[in-house]
Protein backbone atom coordinates (compact mmCIF):
# COMPACT_ATOMS: atom_id res chain seq x y z
CA UNK A 1 0.00 0.00 0.00
CA UNK A 2 3.06 2.22 0.75
CA UNK A 3 4.47 1.43 -2.30
CA UNK A 4 1.51 2.01 -4.57
CA UNK A 5 1.48 5.37 -2.72
CA UNK A 6 4.79 6.86 -3.52
CA UNK A 7 4.01 5.50 -7.26
CA UNK A 8 0.88 8.11 -7.57
CA UNK A 9 3.23 10.55 -5.67
CA UNK A 10 5.71 10.28 -8.48
CA UNK A 11 3.83 10.72 -11.08
CA UNK A 12 1.41 13.67 -10.46
CA UNK A 13 4.93 15.38 -9.64
CA UNK A 14 5.85 13.82 -12.62
CA UNK A 15 2.89 15.16 -14.78
CA UNK A 16 3.52 18.87 -12.87
CA UNK A 17 6.65 18.95 -14.19
CA UNK A 18 7.68 22.04 -16.73
CA UNK A 19 9.64 21.86 -19.51
CA UNK A 20 12.05 24.14 -19.61
CA UNK A 21 14.12 25.13 -23.23
CA UNK A 22 12.28 26.77 -26.15
CA UNK A 23 9.05 25.75 -27.81
CA UNK A 24 10.00 25.31 -31.58
CA UNK A 25 8.31 27.83 -33.74
CA UNK A 26 8.92 27.83 -37.75
CA UNK A 27 11.19 30.26 -38.76
CA UNK A 28 9.49 33.24 -40.99
CA UNK A 29 11.18 33.04 -44.46
CA UNK A 30 10.52 35.10 -47.35
CA UNK A 31 8.71 33.32 -49.89
CA UNK A 32 8.61 34.88 -53.49
CA UNK A 33 5.05 35.52 -55.34
CA UNK A 34 6.15 33.59 -58.32
CA UNK A 35 9.33 31.30 -59.65
CA UNK A 36 11.51 33.25 -61.79
CA UNK A 37 11.48 32.37 -65.20
CA UNK A 38 11.76 33.75 -68.74
CA UNK A 39 8.57 35.92 -70.23
CA UNK A 40 6.12 35.64 -70.67
CA UNK A 41 6.24 33.97 -66.80
CA UNK A 42 3.39 30.76 -66.31
CA UNK A 43 0.04 32.13 -64.30
CA UNK A 44 0.22 30.83 -60.96
CA UNK A 45 -1.58 27.59 -60.23
CA UNK A 46 -1.74 25.11 -57.65
CA UNK A 47 -1.05 22.37 -59.91
CA UNK A 48 2.69 20.74 -59.64
CA UNK A 49 4.71 18.97 -61.87
CA UNK A 50 5.68 17.13 -58.78
CA UNK A 51 2.32 16.24 -57.66
CA UNK A 52 2.83 13.44 -60.23
CA UNK A 53 4.25 9.99 -59.30
CA UNK A 54 7.59 9.48 -61.16
CA UNK A 55 5.89 6.74 -63.56
CA UNK A 56 3.45 9.44 -64.43
CA UNK A 57 6.41 11.76 -66.00
CA UNK A 58 8.55 9.11 -67.55
CA UNK A 59 6.36 7.49 -70.16
CA UNK A 60 9.26 5.41 -71.61
CA UNK A 61 8.64 1.31 -70.13
CA UNK A 62 12.20 0.46 -70.20
CA UNK A 63 12.87 3.46 -68.29
CA UNK A 64 10.36 2.91 -65.78
CA UNK A 65 11.62 -0.64 -65.36
CA UNK A 66 15.24 0.60 -64.58
CA UNK A 67 13.76 3.45 -62.05
CA UNK A 68 11.85 -0.07 -60.23
CA UNK A 69 15.14 -1.87 -60.27
CA UNK A 70 17.09 0.75 -58.61
CA UNK A 71 14.31 1.91 -56.15
CA UNK A 72 14.63 -1.49 -54.62
CA UNK A 73 18.46 -2.63 -55.43
CA UNK A 74 20.35 0.92 -54.98
CA UNK A 75 23.06 1.13 -52.47
CA UNK A 76 22.48 4.74 -51.20
CA UNK A 77 19.29 4.10 -50.95
CA UNK A 78 19.21 1.09 -49.06
CA UNK A 79 21.88 3.00 -46.55
CA UNK A 80 19.25 5.39 -46.06
CA UNK A 81 16.65 2.86 -45.23
CA UNK A 82 19.41 1.46 -42.61
CA UNK A 83 19.12 5.08 -41.26
CA UNK A 84 15.90 5.52 -40.39
CA UNK A 85 15.58 2.43 -38.79
CA UNK A 86 18.89 3.43 -36.74
CA UNK A 87 17.43 6.72 -35.47
CA UNK A 88 13.76 4.43 -35.12
CA UNK A 89 15.99 2.21 -32.74
CA UNK A 90 17.67 5.29 -31.03
CA UNK A 91 14.11 7.05 -30.37
CA UNK A 92 12.65 4.03 -28.46
CA UNK A 93 15.47 3.98 -26.45
CA UNK A 94 15.64 7.54 -25.42
CA UNK A 95 11.92 7.51 -24.58
CA UNK A 96 12.41 4.47 -22.41
CA UNK A 97 14.05 6.89 -20.08
CA UNK A 98 11.13 8.28 -19.16
CA UNK A 99 9.64 4.94 -17.62
CA UNK A 100 10.50 3.34 -14.70
CA UNK A 101 13.13 0.24 -15.57
CA UNK A 102 11.87 -2.59 -13.74
CA UNK A 103 13.54 -6.03 -12.97
CA UNK A 104 12.86 -9.08 -11.18
CA UNK A 105 16.18 -11.16 -9.09
CA UNK A 106 16.30 -13.99 -7.16
CA UNK A 107 18.87 -15.90 -4.84
CA UNK A 108 19.07 -19.38 -3.76
CA UNK A 109 21.74 -20.38 -1.52
CA UNK A 110 22.16 -24.04 -0.90
CA UNK A 111 24.58 -24.74 2.89
CA UNK A 112 26.05 -28.02 5.00
CA UNK A 113 27.18 -27.41 7.97
CA UNK A 114 29.46 -29.89 9.49
CA UNK A 115 29.36 -31.85 12.91
CA UNK A 116 32.79 -32.66 13.01
CA UNK A 117 34.70 -29.15 12.35
CA UNK A 118 37.10 -27.32 15.17
CA UNK A 119 34.08 -27.70 17.82
CA UNK A 120 32.14 -31.03 17.06
CA UNK A 121 28.05 -30.54 17.47
CA UNK A 122 25.88 -33.08 18.67
CA UNK A 123 22.85 -34.32 16.36
CA UNK A 124 20.17 -33.03 19.25
CA UNK A 125 21.84 -29.49 18.68
CA UNK A 126 21.97 -29.03 14.79
CA UNK A 127 18.87 -31.19 14.12
CA UNK A 128 19.58 -30.19 9.80
CA UNK A 129 22.78 -30.02 8.67
CA UNK A 130 21.54 -28.46 5.36
CA UNK A 131 20.20 -24.52 5.26
CA UNK A 132 18.26 -23.61 2.53
CA UNK A 133 18.62 -19.06 2.23
CA UNK A 134 16.24 -17.79 -0.61
CA UNK A 135 16.10 -14.39 -1.43
CA UNK A 136 13.95 -12.89 -4.29
CA UNK A 137 11.89 -9.64 -5.00
CA UNK A 138 10.94 -6.88 -7.87
CA UNK A 139 14.16 -3.72 -8.19
CA UNK A 140 12.92 -0.44 -9.37
CA UNK A 141 16.16 1.01 -11.38
CA UNK A 142 17.12 4.68 -10.57
CA UNK A 143 13.72 6.19 -12.09
CA UNK A 144 14.46 9.77 -12.98
CA UNK A 145 11.27 11.94 -12.37
CA UNK A 146 11.37 14.07 -15.34
CA UNK A 147 10.70 17.39 -13.29
CA UNK A 148 12.56 19.73 -15.74
CA UNK A 149 11.37 17.75 -18.64
CA UNK A 150 15.17 17.12 -19.46
CA UNK A 151 14.18 13.59 -21.06
CA UNK A 152 10.92 15.28 -22.96
CA UNK A 153 13.11 17.04 -25.14
CA UNK A 154 15.33 14.30 -25.48
CA UNK A 155 12.62 12.16 -27.01
CA UNK A 156 11.97 15.40 -29.17
CA UNK A 157 15.19 15.79 -29.99
CA UNK A 158 15.49 12.10 -31.23
CA UNK A 159 11.76 12.24 -32.39
CA UNK A 160 12.91 14.66 -34.55
CA UNK A 161 16.42 12.95 -35.71
CA UNK A 162 13.78 9.60 -36.58
CA UNK A 163 11.80 12.45 -38.93
CA UNK A 164 14.53 13.83 -40.19
CA UNK A 165 16.61 10.55 -41.44
CA UNK A 166 12.60 9.67 -42.89
CA UNK A 167 13.09 12.88 -45.00
CA UNK A 168 16.45 12.16 -46.01
CA UNK A 169 15.31 8.96 -47.57
CA UNK A 170 12.98 10.53 -49.35
CA UNK A 171 15.43 12.74 -50.61
CA UNK A 172 17.42 9.91 -51.69
CA UNK A 173 14.93 8.81 -53.46
CA UNK A 174 14.11 11.77 -55.39
CA UNK A 175 18.03 12.08 -56.64
CA UNK A 176 18.00 8.49 -57.39
CA UNK A 177 15.00 8.83 -59.91
CA UNK A 178 16.18 11.97 -61.08
CA UNK A 179 19.70 10.40 -61.63
CA UNK A 180 18.49 7.01 -63.94
CA UNK A 181 16.19 9.00 -65.68
CA UNK A 182 19.26 11.77 -66.58
CA UNK A 183 21.92 8.62 -67.19
CA UNK A 184 19.11 7.24 -69.24
CA UNK A 185 18.51 10.06 -71.31
CA UNK A 186 22.26 10.81 -72.25
CA UNK A 187 22.31 7.10 -72.80
CA UNK A 188 19.61 7.69 -75.83
CA UNK A 189 20.99 10.86 -76.62
CA UNK A 190 24.57 9.09 -77.32
CA UNK A 191 22.92 6.38 -79.27
CA UNK A 192 21.64 8.56 -81.55
CA UNK A 193 24.51 10.58 -82.24
CA UNK A 194 26.39 7.32 -82.86
CA UNK A 195 23.93 6.58 -85.42
CA UNK A 196 24.00 9.85 -87.11
CA UNK A 197 28.23 9.17 -87.16
CA UNK A 198 27.46 6.31 -88.81
CA UNK A 199 24.74 6.90 -91.50
CA UNK A 200 27.54 9.94 -91.87
CA UNK A 201 30.42 7.61 -92.38
CA UNK A 202 28.17 5.45 -94.93
CA UNK A 203 27.17 8.68 -96.70
CA UNK A 204 30.75 9.84 -96.85
CA UNK A 205 31.62 6.11 -98.19
CA UNK A 206 29.55 6.64 -100.95
CA UNK A 207 30.73 10.19 -101.47
CA UNK A 208 34.36 8.70 -101.39
CA UNK A 209 33.93 6.07 -104.08
CA UNK A 210 32.28 8.66 -106.23
CA UNK A 211 35.43 11.07 -105.84
CA UNK A 212 37.49 8.05 -106.69
CA UNK A 213 36.04 7.27 -109.70
CA UNK A 214 36.05 11.19 -111.06
CA UNK A 215 39.64 11.18 -110.12
CA UNK A 216 40.38 8.16 -112.36
CA UNK A 217 38.52 9.89 -114.82
CA UNK A 218 40.60 13.02 -114.70
CA UNK A 219 37.58 14.76 -113.42
CA UNK A 220 38.45 15.27 -110.17
CA UNK A 221 41.80 16.38 -108.59
CA UNK A 222 44.16 15.05 -105.99
CA UNK A 223 43.17 17.23 -103.81
CA UNK A 224 39.63 16.42 -103.70
CA UNK A 225 40.46 13.02 -103.02
CA UNK A 226 42.04 13.83 -100.00
CA UNK A 227 39.67 15.96 -98.67
CA UNK A 228 36.91 13.55 -99.01
CA UNK A 229 38.79 10.74 -97.35
CA UNK A 230 39.39 13.16 -94.70
CA UNK A 231 35.91 13.63 -94.10
CA UNK A 232 35.28 9.40 -94.00
CA UNK A 233 38.48 9.42 -91.00
CA UNK A 234 36.95 12.55 -89.26
CA UNK A 235 33.66 10.36 -89.13
CA UNK A 236 34.99 7.04 -88.59
CA UNK A 237 37.52 8.48 -85.40
CA UNK A 238 34.21 10.03 -83.71
CA UNK A 239 32.57 6.35 -83.73
CA UNK A 240 34.63 4.96 -81.29
CA UNK A 241 34.58 7.94 -78.86
CA UNK A 242 30.65 7.48 -78.74
CA UNK A 243 30.87 3.87 -78.00
CA UNK A 244 33.09 4.85 -75.51
CA UNK A 245 30.84 6.99 -73.62
CA UNK A 246 27.85 4.50 -74.34
CA UNK A 247 29.58 1.83 -72.41
CA UNK A 248 30.82 4.49 -69.53
CA UNK A 249 27.10 5.43 -69.36
CA UNK A 250 25.83 1.67 -69.13
CA UNK A 251 28.18 0.94 -65.86
CA UNK A 252 27.13 4.34 -64.36
CA UNK A 253 23.34 2.90 -64.50
CA UNK A 254 23.96 -0.30 -63.86
CA UNK A 255 26.03 0.97 -60.54
CA UNK A 256 22.46 3.18 -59.81
CA UNK A 257 21.10 -0.68 -60.33
CA UNK A 258 23.18 -1.96 -57.54
CA UNK A 259 24.42 -4.39 -60.34
CA UNK A 260 27.69 -5.14 -62.20
CA UNK A 261 28.07 -3.44 -65.19
CA UNK A 262 25.99 -4.64 -67.80
CA UNK A 263 24.96 -3.09 -71.31
CA UNK A 264 21.44 -1.11 -70.69
CA UNK A 265 18.74 -1.51 -73.16
CA UNK A 266 16.88 1.77 -74.20
CA UNK A 267 14.50 2.86 -76.72
CA UNK A 268 16.57 3.96 -79.37
CA UNK A 269 15.80 8.09 -80.15
CA UNK A 270 14.71 11.14 -78.28
CA UNK A 271 10.90 10.84 -78.66
CA UNK A 272 8.86 14.21 -77.91
CA UNK A 273 6.44 11.86 -75.71
CA UNK A 274 9.80 10.97 -72.87
CA UNK A 275 8.28 13.17 -71.00
CA UNK A 276 5.33 15.42 -70.19
CA UNK A 277 4.74 18.59 -72.53
CA UNK A 278 3.40 21.11 -69.76
CA UNK A 279 5.62 21.52 -66.73
CA UNK A 280 3.26 23.13 -64.17
CA UNK A 281 5.45 24.41 -61.44
CA UNK A 282 2.61 25.20 -59.10
CA UNK A 283 2.88 27.78 -56.54
CA UNK A 284 5.75 28.51 -54.17
CA UNK A 285 4.62 28.44 -51.03
CA UNK A 286 4.12 24.85 -51.84
CA UNK A 287 7.58 23.63 -52.61
CA UNK A 288 8.69 24.44 -48.46
CA UNK A 289 5.77 21.41 -47.70
CA UNK A 290 6.96 19.43 -51.17
CA UNK A 291 10.64 19.10 -51.12
CA UNK A 292 12.12 16.30 -48.81
CA UNK A 293 15.33 18.13 -48.29
CA UNK A 294 13.82 21.22 -46.92
CA UNK A 295 11.81 18.84 -44.73
CA UNK A 296 14.80 17.15 -43.66
CA UNK A 297 16.45 20.65 -42.59
CA UNK A 298 13.71 21.63 -40.80
CA UNK A 299 13.69 18.22 -38.26
CA UNK A 300 16.92 18.99 -37.72
CA UNK A 301 16.53 21.89 -36.50
CA UNK A 302 13.33 20.91 -34.56
CA UNK A 303 16.09 18.29 -32.94
CA UNK A 304 18.77 21.23 -32.48
CA UNK A 305 16.02 23.63 -30.65
CA UNK A 306 14.96 20.39 -28.38
CA UNK A 307 18.57 20.25 -26.99
CA UNK A 308 18.45 23.60 -25.68
CA UNK A 309 16.11 22.13 -23.45
CA UNK A 310 18.45 19.19 -22.60
CA UNK A 311 21.37 21.49 -21.79
CA UNK A 312 19.10 23.96 -19.75
CA UNK A 313 17.66 21.12 -17.88
CA UNK A 314 21.23 20.07 -16.67
CA UNK A 315 21.56 23.23 -14.39
CA UNK A 316 18.07 22.09 -12.45
CA UNK A 317 18.17 19.31 -9.42
CA UNK A 318 17.81 15.72 -10.58
CA UNK A 319 15.64 13.60 -8.91
CA UNK A 320 15.63 9.73 -9.37
CA UNK A 321 14.31 7.23 -7.11
CA UNK A 322 15.62 3.71 -6.65
CA UNK A 323 13.59 0.81 -4.73
CA UNK A 324 12.46 -2.73 -4.27
CA UNK A 325 10.45 -4.95 -2.85
CA UNK A 326 10.98 -8.73 -2.44
CA UNK A 327 11.41 -11.38 0.72
CA UNK A 328 14.62 -13.22 2.45
CA UNK A 329 13.57 -16.63 4.51
CA UNK A 330 15.68 -19.35 4.81
CA UNK A 331 13.04 -21.53 3.62
CA UNK A 332 11.06 -20.92 0.02
CA UNK A 333 7.88 -21.74 1.61
CA UNK A 334 7.96 -18.55 3.90
CA UNK A 335 9.69 -16.56 1.00
CA UNK A 336 7.05 -14.21 0.67
CA UNK A 337 5.00 -14.61 3.71
CA UNK A 338 4.64 -11.48 6.15
CA UNK A 339 8.01 -11.29 8.24
CA UNK A 340 10.26 -12.33 5.58
CA UNK A 341 8.82 -9.59 2.97
CA UNK A 342 11.32 -6.87 2.70
CA UNK A 343 11.39 -3.52 0.55
CA UNK A 344 13.08 -0.37 0.28
CA UNK A 345 12.82 3.14 -1.35
CA UNK A 346 15.53 5.45 -1.56
CA UNK A 347 15.02 9.09 -3.56
CA UNK A 348 17.81 11.28 -4.54
CA UNK A 349 17.94 14.43 -5.49
CA UNK A 350 21.13 15.87 -7.38
CA UNK A 351 22.43 19.52 -7.96
CA UNK A 352 25.32 20.66 -10.05
CA UNK A 353 27.17 23.24 -8.01
CA UNK A 354 30.47 23.81 -9.59
CA UNK A 355 31.17 22.32 -13.10
CA UNK A 356 33.71 24.47 -13.82
CA UNK A 357 31.52 26.08 -16.76
CA UNK A 358 30.84 23.00 -18.32
CA UNK A 359 26.41 23.18 -18.09
CA UNK A 360 26.96 26.82 -19.34
CA UNK A 361 28.88 25.73 -22.12
CA UNK A 362 26.95 23.08 -23.45
CA UNK A 363 24.08 25.57 -23.26
CA UNK A 364 26.29 27.88 -25.52
CA UNK A 365 27.03 24.92 -27.98
CA UNK A 366 23.00 24.00 -28.31
CA UNK A 367 22.15 27.10 -29.06
CA UNK A 368 25.36 27.68 -31.68
CA UNK A 369 24.11 23.91 -33.15
CA UNK A 370 20.70 25.46 -33.29
CA UNK A 371 21.85 29.15 -35.17
CA UNK A 372 24.31 26.79 -37.39
CA UNK A 373 21.12 24.21 -38.16
CA UNK A 374 18.48 27.54 -38.66
CA UNK A 375 21.17 28.60 -41.01
CA UNK A 376 21.05 25.22 -43.48
CA UNK A 377 16.97 25.72 -43.23
CA UNK A 378 17.06 28.96 -44.84
CA UNK A 379 19.27 28.39 -47.09
CA UNK A 380 17.60 24.76 -48.24
CA UNK A 381 15.08 26.75 -49.02
CA UNK A 382 16.77 30.02 -50.79
CA UNK A 383 18.70 27.08 -52.89
CA UNK A 384 15.07 25.26 -54.04
CA UNK A 385 13.93 28.37 -55.20
CA UNK A 386 17.16 28.97 -57.44
CA UNK A 387 16.98 25.35 -58.55
CA UNK A 388 13.78 25.51 -59.54
CA UNK A 389 14.34 28.62 -61.55
CA UNK A 390 17.55 27.84 -63.05
CA UNK A 391 15.31 24.38 -64.34
CA UNK A 392 12.23 26.73 -65.69
CA UNK A 393 14.55 28.94 -67.40
CA UNK A 394 16.59 25.82 -68.74
CA UNK A 395 13.56 24.39 -70.11
CA UNK A 396 12.44 27.56 -72.05
CA UNK A 397 15.44 28.79 -73.23
CA UNK A 398 16.55 25.10 -74.64
CA UNK A 399 12.75 24.77 -75.96
CA UNK A 400 13.62 27.76 -78.20
CA UNK A 401 17.00 26.63 -79.00
CA UNK A 402 15.82 23.31 -80.20
CA UNK A 403 13.25 24.82 -82.28
CA UNK A 404 15.76 27.16 -84.16
CA UNK A 405 18.31 24.00 -84.47
CA UNK A 406 15.59 21.94 -86.41
CA UNK A 407 15.33 24.97 -89.08
CA UNK A 408 19.23 24.91 -89.33
CA UNK A 409 19.36 21.46 -89.78
CA UNK A 410 16.72 21.41 -92.44
CA UNK A 411 18.56 23.83 -94.46
CA UNK A 412 21.58 21.99 -94.09
CA UNK A 413 20.30 18.82 -95.80
CA UNK A 414 18.49 21.07 -98.45
CA UNK A 415 22.16 22.36 -99.14
CA UNK A 416 23.89 19.53 -98.42
CA UNK A 417 21.47 17.64 -101.10
CA UNK A 418 22.00 21.15 -103.83
CA UNK A 419 26.04 21.11 -103.32
CA UNK A 420 26.39 17.72 -103.65
CA UNK A 421 24.04 17.88 -107.42
CA UNK A 422 25.87 20.74 -108.47
CA UNK A 423 29.23 18.98 -107.46
CA UNK A 424 28.05 15.69 -109.14
CA UNK A 425 26.94 18.28 -111.99
CA UNK A 426 30.44 19.66 -112.82
CA UNK A 427 29.38 23.22 -111.96
CA UNK A 428 30.39 23.50 -108.55
CA UNK A 429 33.41 22.80 -106.77
CA UNK A 430 34.01 19.76 -103.97
CA UNK A 431 34.65 22.55 -101.44
CA UNK A 432 31.05 23.49 -101.38
CA UNK A 433 29.96 20.03 -100.78
CA UNK A 434 32.39 19.02 -98.18
CA UNK A 435 31.68 22.06 -96.05
CA UNK A 436 27.87 21.32 -96.21
CA UNK A 437 28.45 17.71 -94.97
CA UNK A 438 30.69 18.94 -92.22
CA UNK A 439 27.98 21.73 -91.15
CA UNK A 440 25.46 19.12 -91.57
CA UNK A 441 26.82 16.92 -89.31
CA UNK A 442 27.77 19.35 -86.30
CA UNK A 443 23.94 20.60 -86.66
CA UNK A 444 23.01 17.10 -86.17
CA UNK A 445 24.77 16.05 -83.18
CA UNK A 446 24.16 19.73 -81.75
CA UNK A 447 20.38 19.09 -82.21
CA UNK A 448 20.65 15.55 -80.06
CA UNK A 449 22.55 17.64 -77.63
CA UNK A 450 19.66 19.98 -77.48
CA UNK A 451 17.28 17.59 -77.18
CA UNK A 452 18.79 15.93 -74.79
CA UNK A 453 19.33 19.42 -72.64
CA UNK A 454 15.54 19.72 -72.94
CA UNK A 455 14.50 16.68 -71.55
CA UNK A 456 17.00 16.82 -68.60
CA UNK A 457 15.90 20.58 -67.80
CA UNK A 458 12.31 18.76 -67.20
CA UNK A 459 13.85 15.98 -65.31
CA UNK A 460 15.63 18.62 -63.21
CA UNK A 461 12.42 20.15 -62.61
CA UNK A 462 10.49 17.75 -61.35
CA UNK A 463 13.21 16.95 -59.00
CA UNK A 464 13.59 20.74 -57.86
CA UNK A 465 10.05 21.03 -57.35
CA UNK A 466 10.16 17.81 -54.99
CA UNK A 467 8.93 14.82 -56.98
CA UNK A 468 10.21 11.62 -57.45
CA UNK A 469 10.04 10.37 -53.65
CA UNK A 470 6.10 9.43 -53.81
Amino acid sequence: MRASTIAIAAAAVLLAGCTVGPNYKRPQVAIPENFRAPSPLPAPQAASLADLKWFEVFHDQQLQSLIRTALAQNYDLREAVARVEEARASLGATRSNQFPQVSASGDLQVERLSRDGQFPLSPSFLPNQNRIYGEGGLNLLSFEIDLWGRLRRATEAARANLLNAEWNQKTVMSTLVSQVATDYFQLVELDAELQISQSTLQSRRDSLKLTQDRQRGGVATLLDLRQAEELVYTASESIPQLQQQIEQTDDQISLLLGKNPQNIEIAHGLRDDSVPPEVPSGLPSALLERRPDIRAAEQSLVAANANIGVAKAAFFPQITLTGNIGGQSSTLANLFSGPDGVWSFVPQITQPIFTAGRLKSNLQLAKAQREEMQAAYEKSIQTAFQEVSDALIAHQRTRESRVEQEHLVTALEDRKRLAYARYTGGVDTQLNALDADRDLLSAELTLAQIRYAELTSVVQLYKALGGGWE
